[in-house]
């Protein structure tokens, strides 16, 4: 989990290792990366809040920096209103869920 002041808050390198991921510590890492153990998903989390969300390219450079994982990837991007959802929908890239950050705002 990273923001836009610290990339890695919390960075658990070796759970990461164990899913064949290895970060580039330069490359541009998604707010929230989480491991969905029961479901054998790596989520990549965009959290639209002053920058925008997964779009194709960012979809594209996300695909690219979690090439060498073992588990498949969903791309997520999150948003904190309707009213922002609204705004970016044109831009959000095919093959990314959509949520809100109800549980991270609290």
């Amino acid at each position: 989990m990273g923001d836009t002041d610290e990339k890695f808050i919390v960075y658990d390198r070796e759970g990461l290792a164990e899913l064949d991921v290895v970060i580039d510590q330069h490359g541009k890492m998604p707010d929230i990366v989480v491991h969905h153990a029961a479901k054998g998903w790596l989520l990549l989390i965009e959290a639209v809040t002053s920058h925008g969300p997964v779009n194709p390219k960012r979809h594209h450079d996300l695909r690219q920096l979690f090439a060498s994982s073992t588990v498949p990837l969903v791309f997520v991007t999150a948003f904190l209103t309707r009213k922002a959802t609204a705004r970016f929908l044109g831009e959000i890239s095919w093959e990314t869920e959509v949520g809100a950050l109800t549980l991270l705002s609290t």
